[in-house]
Formats: C-alpha cells, sequence, structure tokens
C-alpha cells in the first residue's frame, strides 16, 4: 500500500511539474502576441526563444562543460589530474577505439546498403505495405530485446545436446560436428554483434531511402530511359545523385544511433572477449568501477566523435539546398 501511495504522488508530482510548464509557456506565448511598438519584435523574440535558449544551455551547455572538468579530475572527482584520464584511454584503450571504429564504419555503411536494396526490390511488390513493415518491425523493439532474441539465435551448446542456437542448428545441418562458440569467436563476434544492429537499422534506412526514391520525378527517368539508360547505369547516374542527400542523413544517423550503442554489447558479452566499446566502457568506469574521471573522459571522446558527423551533415545539406 505504501508503494502504491508513493507511485501515485510522484505520478502526482510529474503531472504538476508538466501542468505548470505548460502554463508558463501559454502565459510565454500569450504575452508575445499582445506586444505592439517598436519593441514588440525584439521582446517576441527573446519570450518565444528564451525557454529554449534555457532549456538548451541546462540540458546541454551545462553538462557537457561539468563533463569536461570532471574528466580532469581523479577518480573521486576531488583531485585535478590534467590529461591523465585521456592519456590512460590512448594508451591502454585502443583495442576499444578499434572495436568503435570499426562498428561506426560497417554497420551504418551495411545498414543503409541492405536498405537500399530492400527499397528497390520491394518497391515492385505486389504486398510491399506488409513486407515493409515486417523489415520495419525490429525498430520498435529496444536493444537490449532485440539482444535477448539474437542471444537464442548464436546460443551454444555442446553436440551431443539438444541445440536450441539457430545458428550452431544450421551449421550442424551443414555438416559440422562441432559449431563454434558464436560469442567468444574473436574476431568474429564483434561482426556478429553488428549484425543485431544492422537488424534493427534496416528497417529505418529502407522506409526512408524508398520515399526518397519515390520522389524522384518521373519525367527524370523517362528521360534518361530514352537516352539509353537500363539497369545499373539508371541506378548509378540516376537514382544514386537524385538521393544522395537522403542517403547522408540515413548513414549519418545510424552512425549516431552506433556511438551511443552500449545495450547490445552489455547484454550479450559485457565488453567481454575482445567486444568491448567506448560507450559500453564509459558506462563502466562511471557506474560500475565509479571512476568519475576515466568515465567522463569517455564521455567527452564520445561527444568529440559526433561533432565531425553534425559538420559534415549541415555542410552536405547545404549543398544539396545550392544545387536545387
Amino acid at each position: 500500500m505504501e508503494e502504491l501511495l508513493t507511485g501515485l504522488e510522484k505520478l502526482w508530482s510529474g503531472f504538476l511539474g508538466v501542468a505548470v510548464f505548460g502554463l508558463l509557456i501559454a502565459l510565454l506565448f500569450f504575452i508575445g502576441s499582445r506586444l505592439r511598438g517598436r519593441l514588440s519584435r525584439p521582446a517576441a523574440i527573446v519570450i518565444f526563444l528564451g525557454p529554449a535558449v534555457i532549456l538548451l544551455i541546462m540540458g546541454l551547455i551545462v553538462p557537457a562543460f561539468r563533463t569536461i572538468w570532471a574528466s580532469t579530475q581523479n577518480s573521486s572527482g576531488k583531485e585535478f589530474v590534467g590529461w591523465a584520464n585521456y592519456q590512460w584511454i590512448f594508451d591502454s584503450q585502443v583495442d576499444i577505439i578499434v572495436n568503435s571504429i570499426l562498428w561506426i564504419v560497417i554497420t551504418p555503411i551495411a545498414a543503409t546498403a541492405l536498405g537500399l536494396t530492400l527499397a528497390l526490390l520491394l518497391d515492385r511488390m505486389r504486398r510491399e505495405a506488409i513486407a515493409k513493415s515486417l523489415i520495419f518491425m525490429p525498430m520498435a523493439i529496444s536493444f537490449v530485446g532485440a539482444s535477448i532474441i539474437w542471444s537464442l539465435v548464436y546460443e551454444y551448446r555442446a553436440p551431443d545436446k539438444p541445440q536450441v542456437g539457430l545458428l550452431s542448428q544450421i551449421v550442424m545441418w551443414l555438416g559440422v560436428d562441432d559449431p563454434p562458440k558464436w560469442l567468444l569467436w574473436q574476431p568474429f563476434n564483434n561482426y556478429l554483434l553488428m549484425v543485431i544492429m544492422v537488424w534493427i537499422q534496416v528497417g529505418f534506412a529502407m522506409v526512408v531511402l524508398s520515399a526518397a526514391i519515390k520522389a524522384i520525378p518521373g519525367d527524370v527517368v523517362e528521360a534518361a530511359e530514352l537516352d539509353g539508360a537500363t539497369g545499373w547505369r539508371l541506378f548509378s547516374k540516376v537514382t544514386i545523385p537524385m538521393i544522395r542527400a537522403t542517403l547522408i542523413v540515413v548513414v549519418t544517423t545510424i552512425m549516431f544511433a552506433v556511438l551511443k550503442i552500449f545495450d547490445i554489447v552489455r547484454v550479450m558479452t559485457n565488453g567481454n572477449y575482445g567486444t568491448q566499446i567506448v560507450a559500453n566502457e564509459m558506462y563502466a568506469q562511471a557506474f560500475v568501477q565509479f571512476d568519475i574521471g576515466r568515465g567522463s573522459a569517455l564521455a567527452v571522446v564520445l561527444f568529440v566523435a559526433v561533432i565531425p558527423l553534425i559538420i559534415f551533415n549541415v555542410v552536405q545539406l547545404r549543398k544539396d539546398r545550392a544545387t536545387r
């Protein structure tokens, strides 16, 4: 009964917080709509953008600077150690960085390529919507749930016991007496974990790229066909250039998802057997080892890795707008 009352109190507190925030925003909008005179425009800008700027500062900028400062502290956060935590990363955690780079490069390219292939194939099917819905369905599953599903695929048992793992059973059907222990099979276990992320993201890539392909003007395709372009030439010379901006968005979006992924690695191997990545090591250092300095340094590395992707995305989108 006490737990129920505590839960209701938390729910009521959350509801009141949302209600107060909504009333404040409505009040600001009402004041902004009533402003008149020379100062009405600057005041409206302050009123309408002010809450967003405050939330941005409190929710992003302040935590970012606090994390950067914490990355220069020792494990307890009470002593300044300078660049020691970063030196630890690049001296003794090179394998983790290499694994993370492999994830960032292979997973988005594989998911996008497979999504593009499926988009091209399914657009010509009769029951296109049903097929796309089934392929898109893994996007609705959490990373933890997907990991549990795939743990049944990679499950290993001795050859004399009934096989639960789908992959082991398929390999035994093909004539292999003793299948490998998939999640312990270095370095291929890394790629087996990437397959899970590709399985989740391929539906997103397929849906977005399919919409981009259908948005290509029909007269452009007809003109190319009249010029003799068919098959691969039509695909490479017309389809790819026309959906180039969408391809960039899809690849970079999946890259963002990969940079912050740690659920799959944590559930499947806990970062053991050569599968550790930066995000999972950050969690382990900060919340398992309680080393705030090293955990914060790893978080800063992830933050810095995101910046070039954002810049690249913005530059490419501006180029695409300029050519239209």
